[in-house]
């Protein structure tokens, strides 16, 4: 029997090889709008196109996992997103890019839901929370580290080399779940918990007296926001407004993951500690600090202040991550916990799709990008609302968030 920590690992670098090859995108952005003649609206759609395929598989794909398994559906889609990975490269127009990256998205998003299965079956609710910071590393470390190393490649060999040789990686690691992962999960002592709903109906049931889920979901889907449009313009933001050349344009842009990486850490510590009780206000209050990031960023009259308050903003978006999915797992039921961790991540990704596309056309029209920063920070304090509300619903009726529900 492979233990949960063993588990934790596999999924934590299969997750960092999804964010390798999500990167490589936003750093190559400036040398693709030179190349294909793309104004930042264009290249928004570009970037909002990869979130719509992996929307539309978030409910499907979780369905998958909680039929097949974790394993079975992460080697699955490590070979389709590591195919379309390469495919990138070879794109020869604007139209074919956003088919591309459609369907690269489609490969991602069967992913997401196999992982919440996995972390669900092998972690308790009390341990949720750390591991949940932990697996969450991956969505800094992979930005982080591969972003000097996408600048590099793209400054010596160009975006065609850059997209054929991330898909490397993806081909090593579904090998490697493979040969490697339990087709089972862990002994039942060690999963289960009294914090994890029993299952009564069907899961449309869940939706309709669980008001937890919808607020989740609003929570999620403004957060992912502010998240996305960080992640997809924040190289832009800093090539073409702060003047930070190619080559080290990689190195500055990785200062705010690294930022994230402490934030998973010290927050998904909080939030299995002294805040277990009080995980949605912990997750509230993180949104507004990365919302104060922000503007710290876009108000600051030198590139280094820029950059902290980038980091700042990455410490607090990066940290909300393993207390919210903890929180999110622990009432979700068991048959339908990934089906739920995909309906719940659907609704974050309709706001990563817009966020691109709204903060390009927001560029477009004002040559500026602090209309894009102004957006995202509106949309973390609707986020952190939502989650006090969440908070509210623990203390008015007096019971863990791990606790099913009841009345219609």
């Amino acid at each position: 029997m492979r233990s949960k920590w063993f588990v934790l690992a596999l999924l934590w670098i299969a997750f960092f090889t999804a964010y390798l090859d999500r990167v490589n995108i936003t750093i190559a952005g400036p040398t693709l709008m030179k190349a294909f003649a793309l104004t930042p609206q264009q290249f928004g759609f570009v970037l909002a196109a990869f979130t719509a395929g992996y929307a539309l598989l978030q409910v499907p794909g979780g369905m998958l996992a909680d039929r097949y398994g974790t394993k079975r559906m992460l080697v699955i889609a490590l070979l389709i997103w590591s195919l379309f990975t390469g495919l990138t490269g070879l794109a020869a127009s604007f139209t074919l890019l956003l088919v591309v990256r459609f369907l690269f998205g489609i490969g991602e998003g069967l992913e997401n839901g196999a992982h919440f299965r996995g972390l669900g079956d092998w972690f308790s609710s009390k341990e949720r929370s750390g591991a949940s910071g932990i697996f969450h590393t991956a969505l800094a470390l992979g930005p982080a580290i591969a972003a000097p190393i996408a600048a590099h490649i793209l400054d010596v060999a160009g975006s065609k080399a850059l997209f054929l040789l991330f898909t490397i990686p993806g081909v090593v690691v579904a090998i490697v779940v493979a040969a490697f992962f339990p087709s089972g999960h862990a002994p039942e002592a060690e999963r289960r918990s009294e914090a994890t709903p029993p299952a009564s109906g069907g899961w449309q049931d869940v939706l309709k007296k669980d008001p937890r889920v919808w607020c989740a979901f609003v929570t999620y889907l403004c957060f992912n926001v502010a998240f996305w449009g960080f992640l997809g313009w924040m190289p832009s933001y800093l090539n073409q407004t702060r003047h930070i050349d190619l080559k080290a344009l990689g190195n500055v842009a990785s200062i705010p993951y690294y930022a994230g990486f402490v934030g998973l850490l010290v927050l998904g510590l909080l939030g299995r500690s002294i805040f277990y009780r009080f995980r949605p206000a912990l997750i509230g209050a993180s949104y507004l600090l990365a919302g104060l990031g922000f503007f710290v960023a876009f108000r600051a009259d030198d590139v280094a202040t820029s950059i902290a308050g980038l980091a700042g903003a990455a410490f607090f978006l990066y940290g909300g991550f393993g207390p919210f999915w903890a929180v999110v797992l622990d009432f979700i039921p068991e048959p339908f916990r990934a089906a739920f961790a995909g309906f719940v991540n659907f609704g974050g990704q309709i706001g990563g799709f817009f966020a691109p596309i709204v903060v390009g056309a927001i560029v477009t029209a004002t040559k500026s990008y602090s209309g894009g920063f102004v957006f995202m920070i509106g949309a973390l304090v609707v986020a952190a609302a939502s989650a006090f509300a969440l908070q509210q619903m623990q203390v008015r009726e007096r019971r863990p968030l791990g606790t099913a529900a009841t009345g219609a």
